[in-house]
């Protein structure tokens, strides 16, 4: 997906209250928690309303990146994002409280003072990751495949999160998840050699979807990053420290906004003449998609079972070839389809908990 990749779905899983400042009356919650007796149909909502953002991001992306270019493109939507979160940022980075041995004397610390050093290490590849190489493959990638193609690669995250997990972690995979990386795998060739020689606004397919593939490789390693800091956070010392999602996200916001940075003199230069699709499609991927999506999604998720949260993640591509159709007229031809079904049945079995 666009962004969901954004640690989204793991990183919802380590957040700790105790480690986040406590909300004032005017603040929003930024943990991602919501009131324990909230009922299933507004979590329900939330993951939806998360999944449509999502699927929205891939033609709203592929407007912005004909019009601007990958670097303008990602620099601009990395600082909307800046934008929206710069009045949260000592909430978001609180310093801490502690007592000095051994007088007792308590000082204040800052908030790096407080994280582990093989936190900081697993850092640096996590942001280099996502956003930065997932998005510089994908926004190459929506220059030379349609949207609705590139939303049906992306339902493989799951998958290749799976694989990295067995990898990288040693958790042990079923045999689901490989009947369903083959199948999913398969449905991805499939879809790719059918797309044709290409057409004015899908030049190479062929090119476009591997690139889209290797932005979703980036997106599991992320997630199976943010995994083994969720380990670290449980298992290491320094009191069990955890990471607030929303930290994370203004971490990979501030890695993408340098990393795009060569960008940044073509939009300031430009800026005053995009039309206003562009402009509408960039303040939407860096307000709705990257912020918005994340929000509800990370609520959601802490009040629906992973199993339920999974199942609305696998109507992303479905969003996305449907929004695709909407706004830009793509459609997918026959084989397309029984390859994009190929594919969805493979994330099904993957995915899918055995009986």
């Amino acid at each position: 997906m666009s962004d969901s990749a954004p640690c989204a779905p793991d990183a919802a899983a380590i957040t700790d209250p105790a480690d986040t400042v406590p909300p004032s009356d005017h603040a929003p919650d930024l943990s991602g928690h919501a009131p324990a007796r909230a009922s299933l149909l507004l979590p329900a909502l939330a993951a939806l309303g998360a999944v449509t953002l999502w699927g929205l991001s891939f033609p709203a992306m592929k407007v912005a990146v004909q019009a601007l270019g990958p670097m303008p493109l990602m620099w601009s939507r990395m600082m909307v994002a800046m934008a929206l979160l710069a009045p949260f940022t000592a909430r978001l980075f609180p310093s801490r409280t502690v007592a000095v041995a051994p007088s007792g004397m308590l000082v204040r610390r800052g908030f790096w003072s407080g994280v582990p050093r093989r936190h900081k290490l697993l850092l640096l590849p996590t942001v280099l990751l996502q956003p930065c190489l997932y998005f510089l493959c994908e926004s190459n990638a929506m220059q030379l495949t349609s949207a609705s193609q590139a939303g049906v690669i992306s339902a493989s995250v799951p998958l290749l999160v799976g694989a990295g997990a067995w990898l990288f972690l040693g958790e042990r995979p079923s045999p689901r998840l490989w009947l369903g990386v083959a199948f999913s795998c398969t449905g991805v060739a499939w879809l790719t050699l059918s797309g044709g020689a290409g057409t004015e606004s899908a030049p190479d397919p062929l090119l476009g979807n591997i690139l889209e593939l290797l932005a979703m490789v980036c997106a599991a390693g992320n997630m199976v990053l943010v995994r083994r800091l969720s380990a670290h956070g449980e298992h290491g010392g320094h009191g069990g420290f955890r990471w607030n999602p929303w930290t994370l996200t203004a971490l990979q916001t501030l890695a993408g906004a340098l990393f795009f940075a060569p960008g940044a003199y073509a939009v300031l230069a430009s800026a005053g003449q995009w039309p206003a699709d562009v402009l509408l499609a960039v303040i939407y991927l860096g307000a709705g998609s990257s912020l918005g999506a994340f929000g509800l999604f990370n609520w959601a998720t802490s009040h629906l079972p992973a199993s339920s949260v999974g199942a609305f993640i696998n109507l992303v591509p479905v969003a996305a070839v449907g929004f695709g159709w909407l706004w830009l007229g793509e459609t997918l031809n026959a084989t397309q389809m029984l390859a994009a079904g190929v594919v969805m049945v493979g994330v099904a079995l993957g995915t899918g908990r055995s009986r």
